[in-house]
């Protein structure tokens, strides 16, 4: 009977350890298998990082893992190629016989309190094995400055990992605002701890041409430069000829190059973006003959020109490439030759979307080619300016990739589709067997609201971070050869600084992380809420901002047949209290805690909420005004009588 008590006690040990190994290990994306063990791995004095593979690439990530370790823990390290096994050691091992499951990406990681080892069949999956294993050490492991009083530990555990797509992709709209060189690589650091590995780089719009191009110099002198505007954006008041054009920046080819050696050897791949035939004001103030409409050009400041209206849009000034005009072909060839040279990935984005054709339809040129090419309307037409820029590029041996408007009027052959207006383009796209990229502005399009607009930074639409999670790149009944993967974007109008970024992207981006690269199986909704809750402590170890509105309710108003309101208030994240007031007093924990949907008293003007965890207050103090939750309602704002 004592063996038996002694042997469930250690049972229950085992348990035990186990349990709270688990609730240590956070890794974002989810791995495919994680088996939690009994120890732990102490972090020698001096770190050992042994290799079995001599190649620039494997010597490459261990010099990356012993410089992290470097900077964060103070202690030196130093890089064997040896097979004799040194107790302590980091092992990154090249599989002698590659296994399927692995993959070129995939990664087996074994922590002992011996030592680590990461295997893999390539050095791609030996680096992924090492951001997994940073996500395994203390929260400290991400700041920038050693730390000296950290014990530099690691818990036991065996994982096996792999993708689920190839394409892994983050885009940063550089145009709209321009990011120097530095960032752009601060931003590289980022993605790649949790395994992006695309680069999807929005080089040039209305607002900036960011890519030194030789043979077309003034596409930089000119078009990267605007008129500085702080404020509102689409509010801002339109620059005068004469005003000085100082903010912007480009990056030169040598520039471009060391961007993409950085990612390079960081797993990355870099996708360029040319947006034409529409969003090209900054290449027609440049070079104003490439448009149909003569008129002088300038770049556009985050001034309004496109007016949005009913779910279509017009244009005030023409901001599009001519496609009758024959000089634009030239005049792109050497533009895609440059490109071309530059960047070593066989994709080129040609962008293709939003494209005003109002202008075109004015235009005797257009007319005249539309009826030598018997092209029924400007949908074809621009599907011919698309067709004989794809001729342009594949001539230089890269594919055109495009937004999914470009479906529109006939998809140029070999084209692949990034679909963005949801999902139904990617899926007409495969269905005729062209590659897509699924980045759906429903669920990827990360510089839209991710709380209630009254308590965030202005845009237009919403995306909540339990609709990101809800991504699968993969539809229903679509064939998986043709779906190469799925992004998420981050476009910069409305923001012009790396904080406002980091903002922006955490902790949406950990759920698009999680959306390409975990198995289905492996998301849950509660596990990926607490384990990136555990990632905000390495954030701010990291000192990356990140938004926490995933703690602030969502308000949904109704209304009777007397207009009254009635607000329900909801949250993503459960085990949250909501606590009100009607009373212009600032709630706390002693207020009213909702529990039914709210009626507003007579005279109330405003509705102020808080949401706190444990009675600690967790999210924003949000004031809501009435007069909104009465817009919101389609209940018409009263207008007081005037008195005498």
């Amino acid at each position: 009977m004592k063996r038996i008590s002694l042997l469930l006690i250690g049972v229950l040990h085992v348990l035990t350890l186990n349990r709270v190994a688990a609730q240590q290990i956070s890794i974002v994306p989810a791995p495919a298998l994680v088996t939690y063990n009994k120890g732990q791995y102490v972090l020698p004095k001096v770190i050992t990082i042994q290799v079995n593979n001599l190649s620039d690439s494997v010597r490459n990530v261990a010099n990356q893992l012993g410089e992290k370790l470097k900077r964060s823990t103070g202690r030196s390290y130093v890089v064997k190629s040896t097979m004799a096994y040194q107790p302590g050691s980091i092992r990154l091992l090249i599989n002698k016989a590659p296994t399927a499951t692995l993959g070129t990406e995939g990664y087996h990681l074994s922590v002992t309190s011996n030592g680590v080892t990461i295997t893999s069949n390539k050095s791609a999956g030996l680096f992924y094995g090492f951001q997994t294993l940073m996500q395994l050490f203390p929260k400290e492991i991400e700041s920038t400055t050693a730390k000296a009083n950290v014990t530099w530990k690691v818990p036991a555990a065996s994982i096996t990992d792999y993708p689920r797509f190839k394409w892994r992709g983050m885009m940063f709209d550089v145009a709209r605002h321009f990011f120097t060189k530095q960032q752009v690589k601060q931003f590289i650091d980022n993605m790649v701890k949790y395994k992006f590995n695309v680069l999807h780089l929005h080089l040039t719009d209305d607002q900036g041409w960011r890519l030194q191009i030789k043979s077309l110099p003034k596409l930089t002198e000119v078009g990267a430069w605007r008129a500085e505007r702080t404020g509102r954006w689409g509010e801002f008041s339109k620059p005068t000829p004469d005003e000085p054009k100082t903010y912007g920046g480009f990056y030169t080819q040598d520039d471009m190059r060391e961007i993409i050696k950085y990612a390079a050897d960081r797993y990355v791949n870099i996708l360029p973006e040319i947006d034409i035939p529409g969003h090209s004001l900054a290449a027609v103030a440049s070079y104003p003959e490439l448009t149909c409409t003569p008129g002088t050009y300038q770049v556009n400041a985050g001034e309004r020109f496109m007016i949005w209206k009913g779910g279509t849009f017009y244009g005030l000034l023409d901001n599009t490439i001519c496609p009758a005009n024959e000089n634009v072909y030239p005049f792109f060839d050497k533009v895609f030759t440059e490109v071309a040279a530059l960047f070593p990935f066989p994709y080129i984005h040609v962008g293709g979307d939003e494209c005003y054709k109002g202008f075109w339809e004015k235009s005797d040129a257009c007319k005249q080619l539309m009826q030598r090419e018997n092209l029924k309307n400007t949908d074809e037409l621009q599907s011919y300016f698309i067709k004989r820029i794809e001729k342009i590029v594949s001539a230089k041996g890269k594919k055109v990739m495009g937004w999914d408007e470009i479906l529109q009027g006939g998809l140029a052959p070999g084209a692949a589709v990034m679909s963005w207006r949801g999902m139904q383009g990617g899926v007409e796209a495969a269905k005729m067997n062209h590659e897509v990229v699924m980045t759906p502005n429903t669920f990827a399009y990360l510089d839209l609201y991710q709380g209630d607009p009254m308590a965030e930074p202005p845009t237009y639409s919403m995306v909540r971070l339990r609709k990101a999670y809800e991504f699968d790149p993969l539809p229903a009944g679509v064939d998986p050869r043709f779906i190469l993967g799925g992004q998420c974007n981050l476009w910069s109008e409305r923001l012009s600084t790396m904080r406002h970024a980091e903002y922006m992207l955490w902790p949406r981006a950990f759920a698009i992380s999680e959306s390409v690269w975990s198995l289905p199986a492996k998301k849950n909704w509660n596990n990926f809420v607490t384990r990136i809750e555990q990632q905000f402590e390495r954030l701010d170890a990291a000192e990356t901002k990140y938004s926490l509105s995933m703690y602030d309710p969502s308000f949904t108003v109704s209304k009777d047949t007397s207009n009254n309101i009635k607000i329900s208030l909801s949250t993503e994240v459960s085990g949250l209290d909501i606590f009100y007031s009607f009373d212009e007093t600032n709630p706390d924990r002693f207020y009213p805690k909702y529990q039914l949907p709210l009626t507003v008293p007579k005279d109330a003007a405003n509705l102020k909420v808080i949401t706190y965890r444990n009675n600690k207050p967790i999210g924003k103090l949000i004031n809501m005004p009435i007069a909104e939750l009465r817009k919101r309602a389609g209940i018409a704002e009263v207008k007081p009588t005037p008195t005498l």
